[in-house]
């Protein structure tokens, strides 16, 4: 995974949007390129083979079919790239070559990446963190825990673990990327500003976002800091906030 770990060209990042408001994160460098939570395979394949890059990696956040269903026929067009994915969660993750959990650090295209378990959307659900080096800023990939203006349903965690999760998530340096999965932002933030309508914060982001999507741009990436900012539930006090908050977003149609 890891043939040049001086590479001389900068990394560079960028989103494939698949399915209704899926994105599959792109890490490049030197040739080599790794995807994250590639939900289907086809666009994926186009997108790298049209800038010639050879797929080395597939980092993968929790096992859902929207994050994992495009992973076979990538691995059948670059039968090398290694998968990272938890190694709870093998059973749900069968073709996961490196198995990690929380605290493993390995390197990627000249990054070191760090392993965080942040259980809550799902029991096994990992981020990827690779810290700020030699003037690139550190990245953040945390699949559908943590979303640009809100934070995932909680399918198989608690409240609880789903509040550490967020603590932990943005107790990163503020201008650390957070790279999401889904373009959620402007349904997440039209209940924020429901939530809490004297909040002038998450009404000015609101009205940025609106003016992003009507120009056709992505929402993502975010950074710690906005989400620090304007996030309720990251901002909120406990799990008892948290869990209040998640119940009105799950019933909210505005």
């Amino acid at each position: 995974m890891q043939p040049n770990p001086k590479a001389a060209t900068a990394l560079e990042l960028a989103l494939i949007p698949v399915l209704q408001d899926n994105y599959v994160a792109v890490l490049w460098r030197d040739g080599l390129a790794a995807v994250v939570d590639p939900a289907v395979a086809e666009p994926v394949i186009a997108w790298l083979e049209q800038r010639h890059l050879n797929l080395v990696a597939v980092l993968q956040t929790h096992h859902h079919s929207d994050h994992i269903g495009g992973t076979p026929a990538l691995l059948h067009r670059w039968p090398t790239a290694e998968v990272v994915a938890s190694g709870a969660d093998r059973e749900r993750i069968p073709f996961q070559s490196r198995s990690v959990a929380e605290g493993d650090h390995f390197q990627l295209l000249g990054r070191s990446v760090e392993v965080l378990e942040v259980p809550g959307h799902t029991r096994c659900h990992l981020a990827y963190h690779l810290p700020a080096q030699a003037g690139e800023g550190a990245e953040l990939f945390c699949g559908d825990t943590l979303f640009a203006g809100g934070c995932g349903r909680l399918f198989e965690g608690t409240p609880e673990q789903m509040h550490q999760a967020l603590q932990r998530l943005t107790a990163f340096d503020p201008s650390t990327r957070v790279w999401c999965a889904h373009e959620y932002t402007e349904g997440n933030l039209r209940w924020a500003a429901a939530e809490a309508p004297d909040n002038a914060a998450i009404a000015a982001r609101l009205a940025a976002v609106r003016q992003q999507r009507a120009r056709g741009e992505a929402t993502i990436p975010s950074s710690v800091a906005l989400e620090r900012a304007t996030n309720l539930f990251v901002r909120s006090a406990d799990a008892s906030e948290l869990a209040r908050l998640r119940a009105s977003k799950n019933t909210y149609r505005g």
